[in-house]
Formats: C-alpha cells, structure tokens, sequence
C-alpha cells in the first residue's frame, strides 16, 4: 500500500474531527472485496476502492504490457501482486475521529476482506493527539463599558509601515472595550523585536511568539485560542488592513442574534489609493445558503466580529491536508449554528498587494459558461488529470471540512442545514445529490437568486 496524501503529524480533536485518507493497496492473497479504514478499533468503510490506477499496474508488472493484459490470470513473477489486482487498487476516505478522553494517540489502520473470506490490516499511522493553545488571562480596559472583544491578529514578517498603520487604527477605535491579541508566526528575531517594540507600554495588546512556522491557517487558529474566556466577542485582523474608526461599533450594532457579522470592504493599494470602493464588484455575496456557502466562500475573516463562544466548535479547525482557509471554516461554523449577517458598507481598507494570501481579484475570478464549456474539448487524457486535481484539491476538501461539520454541529443544524450537509456529503455516490448540486453552480454562475 502507499499513501499520496500525508496523514497529519499530530491531531486535534476538539467536538470531533476527520482525516483525509488516499492510496492504493493490493493484498497478495486475493481480490479486495470491502476496503475499511479503522480508527482505534472502529471500522468505517472507505468512500471509494477498487479505483483504476495504470500507474500501480505498470510499477508492480514491469514485464507487463496494460494494454495486452486479455487472457493473463496472473503474474506469477510479482511477488506483491500475483494476481494482477493493481489495476483496481485506487482507494480514497475520510477517518472520523470522534472526542475520546484518556487517549494522546490516535491509531488509523487498513482493514480489506477478500473474496475468499480472509481479514488482512495494516497500520497506516499513529498520529499523537494535542491539545491546542488555551485562552490568555486579560484585564480589561478601565473604564471598561460594554462586552469585551478580542481583537485576534495573526503576523508573520510584517512591513513595520502597513503594520504601524493597522496598530494606530485598532488604537483609534470608537468602541474602547476591546484587548488584541497578537500570534506571530515565528518571523525573524528582529522582525518579531519590531514588533513588540510597536505595541509596548499598551496593555491592551499582547504578543506570542510561535516556536515554528504554522502557516496562516493554523496561525490564525492560535491567535482565536488566545481569546480570554469572558470576552463577549471576537474580531479577526490581518497586519496590514486599515480600519475605520467605527469599525467595532458598527458591527457590534448590527450583530443582533446573529452569530457573526462581516462587512463590505474598500481595497486600496498599499500607498492608500482606493481601487474599489466595495468587495463585491463581480461576485456574488451569499451568506444565507449553508450549501452555498460550502462551496463559495463570502465571508473575508478580516472583516467579521463573532461571537466569543463560537470558538467552542470552530477550536481546533479540521486539518491542514488541503489549502484551507481560517475564514471559510469560521464562517461554515457560524451559518451551522444559526445566521450570519452582514453590514453593507465598507468599515475597513483591505491592502490588497502582491503578499496577501488571497487577494481581492483572485477571489472575484469567475470562470465563464464559455470557458467551462471549452474546457470539454480538451485532449481526453487532459480532462482526467484535471479531474484528479479537481476532485482531490476541492472536493476532498470540501468533504472533510463538511463531515467535521457534521460531527460538532450536527445536533444544533436546523433540519434543513443538516439536509443540505448531508447531500452533499453524497453528492460523489448519488445522482440526485449531484444534480442538486450542479443547479445550485448554475444559479450561482448566473447570479440568480435563491
């Protein structure tokens, strides 16, 4: 067997978690009737196995042409594979990890049944289970009037210019009950001195140093851990944003029952020069739709406020085996567990420059009816490598984002979101799931309304 996916080095489990799982295997003794992974004893069957995969045969039967395989029952000289099964070895799954206590391992294993009857496993990994960081002891503003925000910013390498600029805005704040929370994601010794240097002698700001590089995901992930228990609220903030002076009192205004707000955005370069005076100049801004927003996220971190206990079931995020992104998970929680709403103004410049992880034009991109279309009469064996890259980078990520989901708010979806939820976790096996899927892009590609 051989994994193309790395199963993660370490685990956070929280309200529950899964684990993206991609291989081949083959068993010498015989044909793979049933495919399980197996998480500390519990069976779950794979999603998919038995999938083609040319590459395996050839690179088990040097000796054999795939394309002249009729009549061979075997391969006597493969010791792996006598049976010629490479071909059909493809497997791929999720591995739910549910809360356990007592345990800091979690042991993920293979189990197949062959055709003849016969039980074989091996062990895919013994992945240490931790605890991520815990919330940091604040004192408040005096005079501190109404609920506390936790301001959480995520640094790395920061230009001391754009960063001084985003300090002094989160200073000018008209709301004064709030404390920032700063997690650097191991930057340089003199960056990270520059650093601690612009916010010294104000206590409502705290820095910590990671002691390794995280990435912005999981760095964003430490900074929302910061956040004191008894803050009624938490706002996200990049290190290089400007915000209006309103910012925090805008969004706490219009919060009402929500579980978090976001607002509209104006983009500037980095020198101020405003490029658009709204976020949404192309795209189309849904946050009402849980499906909807499973597949196109709306919600920019940098521009929302959530409520502190949110945190409950958005800590620890799913793991990093994809390209995920803090906003995305965050939001997903939210519209899990009630609504989202949003302020239809700008309440905060977002720089957008050549370093920003995903920039404002990237994230307005949408592919043509025109361009989808010509894409089908692309060269055959073009369109299965976009296939695979399609189906692991996005959809695979979206499965394991949705099962975790599933697995920490499922109790608290109305009927309707766990519905939705649950479609598309069988969207990849159901005809009827992925139609309603492939009519929720259209409408989505033509701006219809829901």
């Amino acid at each position: 067997m051989h994994l193309e996916v790395p199963l993660p080095r370490e685990l956070a489990v929280g309200g529950g978690t899964a684990v993206f799982v991609c291989g081949w295997c083959v068993a010498p003794a015989g044909r793979i009737r049933e495919l399980s992974l197996v998480v500390d004893g519990d069976a779950q069957p794979v999603a998919a196995h038995g999938m083609p995969r040319l590459d395996v045969l050839r690179g088990l039967h040097p000796g054999v042409d795939p394309f002249a395989m009729a009549g061979l029952t075997g391969d006597p000289g493969s010791e792996d594979d006598p049976g010629l099964h490479g071909y059909r070895s493809g497997f791929w799954g999720l591995a739910r990890v549910a809360p356990r206590a007592g345990r800091d391992v979690c042991e993920v294993a293979l189990r197949a049944q062959l055709d003849g009857g016969a039980t074989v496993e091996a062990e895919l990994g013994r992945l240490p289970l931790v605890t991520r960081a815990a919330p940091v002891a604040v004192a408040a503003p005096e005079p501190a009037a109404g609920p506390l925000v936790a301001i959480c910013m995520a640094t790395y390498e920061p230009s001391m210019d754009l960063l001084g600029r985003q300090l002094e805005s989160i200073r000018a704040q008209t709301y004064g009950n709030w404390v920032c929370l700063v997690s650097d994601d191991c930057s340089r010794p003199e960056s990270f001195a520059a650093l601690q240097a612009a916010v010294a002698g104000d206590p409502r700001f705290v820095v910590s140093r990671s002691s390794e590089r995280l990435g912005f995901y999981h760095n964003f992930e430490r900074a929302l851990a910061m956040a004191p228990a008894d803050a009624g609220y938490v706002a996200m903030a990049d290190q290089d944003d400007v915000w209006h002076p309103d910012k925090l009192a805008a969004l706490l205004d219009e919060i009402g029952g929500a579980e978090l707000i976001y607002s509209d955005a104006r983009i500037v370069r980095p020198d101020g020069e405003v490029v658009s005076e709204t976020y949404w100049s192309r795209r189309r801004n849904n946050h009402s739709s849980l499906l909807s927003l499973l597949v196109a996220n709306s919600v920019t971190g940098a521009a929302s406020l959530l409520r502190r206990d949110l945190l409950d079931d958005a800590l620890p995020f799913p793991p990093a085996q994809f390209a995920h992104f803090h906003d995305h998970w965050i939001a997903l929680t939210a519209l899990a567990r009630g609504r989202i709403a949003f302020c239809d103004r700008p309440v905060y410049d977002y720089v957008q420059h050549g370093e920003a992880s995903l920039g404002h034009a990237a994230a307005n991109q949408i592919m043509t009816l025109r361009n989808r279309l010509g894409m089908l009469r692309r060269d055959p064996r073009e369109r299965v490598r976009m296939w695979r890259t399609r189906y692991f980078v996005d959809v695979s990520r979206l499965m394991q984002v949705a099962t975790v989901l599933r697995m920490r708010c499922g109790d608290r979806m109305t009927a309707r979101k766990r519905r939705a939820v649950d479609r598309f976790l069988r969207a990849d096996s159901s005809a009827a799931a992925l139609g309603a899927l492939w009519a929720r892009g259209a409408r989505e590609l033509v701006g219809r309304p829901e």
